[in-house]
């Protein structure tokens, strides 16, 4: 491995979205940290409708960048996580969007720009995990994405896919409730067959399968328990509400259950007492291949990626270095 280049020989790049950020301040915060730290000249580089920020991250990386900030949501977020993947260039992060999901599950301050800012020009390195996913179209062609949170088929991918746009700008992430109210009384089960690190094919009907890397979302929603970013495996979760009630069932165990009463020794004993909800199971591999009877919507990191017919799941273990507080 080549020696670090001395400070005033390194510079950031910034990949910013420029709707969800007010350029001139964070110009000018990241001025100041970058002087205070004795970097060079930091570059800036614009996402795009044609560009989610994987080919400028790429071009960043090429011209030298110690270390890329992605200002933005979470997609801007994932697509300079997929071009950094294996690059050994850390990611640094300052929070800009709705849900801010990579940021909330390594616990990195959600209102503090300086303090995030200056983490990216002094902080200190930790590797986690990506994720890899497959989708297959309906036409047999097939396209390959990183997620570094979660990826979901079926109603959560259907709510982002209803997610009204004014709506989510106006109260952040309480438009996706909306939108799975909206969901529900026309979703069905849907009939998949998966496979789980290799093993016989198995088939099952589920409303909706979340393959995670992470488990956390805004609003105390405690998804996916046991997921940790570093552990090398990725965490799923099935849904499978039954009855009049089973929606009810679904929100009280990711809300009250794994959200409230996970946190505490006494909680915990609680849940030991308790009869387990059937319609949430939990499963956790390395390698996730599933196929659905109808293309299904799909999602990943809360951007919808249309249908797919098949999807394969894996983890990629300690693929993106991310930057965070020294």
């Amino acid at each position: 491995m080549s020696a670090s280049p001395p400070p005033t020989d390194r510079h950031a790049a910034v990949v910013y979205n420029p709707i969800k950020v007010d350029l001139p301040r964070l110009e000018a915060r990241v001025a100041e940290a970058e002087t205070a730290a004795g970097w060079g000249p930091t570059q800036w580089h614009s996402t795009s409708l044609e560009d989610a920020g994987q080919s400028v991250t790429r071009t960043a990386v090429e011209q030298g960048a110690a270390v890329v900030i992605a200002a933005g949501g979470d997609g801007t977020v994932r697509a300079v996580a997929e071009a950094l993947r294996e690059s050994g260039v850390p990611i640094a992060l300052i929070p800009s969007g709705t849900g801010n999901l990579l940021a909330r599950n390594l616990e990195l301050p959600l209102t503090d720009p300086l303090g995030s800012i200056r983490t990216a020009f002094t902080g200190s390195d930790r590797r986690i995990d990506l994720g890899i996913a497959e989708i297959e179209r309906a036409d047999g062609s097939r396209e390959q994405h990183t997620f570094v949170v979660m990826a979901g088929l079926g109603l959560d991918a259907k709510m982002i896919a209803l997610t009204n746009p004014k709506l989510k700008k106006a109260v952040g992430w309480l438009a996706y409730i909306d939108a799975g109210v909206r969901a529900i009384p026309n979703l069905k089960p849907i009939k998949l067959r998966f496979s789980i690190d290799g093993a016989p094919e198995r088939t099952t009907s589920v409303h909706t399968i979340i393959v995670g890397n992470c488990g956390s979302l805004p609003g105390g929603i405690l998804l996916l328990p046991d997921a940790k970013p570093d552990d090398g495996v990725l965490d799923i979760a099935a849904l499978k509400p039954s009855g009049p009630f089973g929606w009810l069932k679904v929100w009280n165990k990711v809300t009250w259950e794994n959200g409230v009463l996970r946190k505490s020794a006494l909680g915990r004993s609680i849940i030991d007492l308790t009869t387990d909800v059937k319609d949430v199971l939990y499963s956790t591999g390395t390698d996730l291949r599933m196929t659905v009877e109808h293309p299904q919507e799909f999602q990943l990191d809360g951007d919808e990626f249309g249908e797919a017919k098949s999807v394969h799941a894996w983890v990629d273990p300690g693929a993106l270095t991310v930057k965070v507080a020294a």
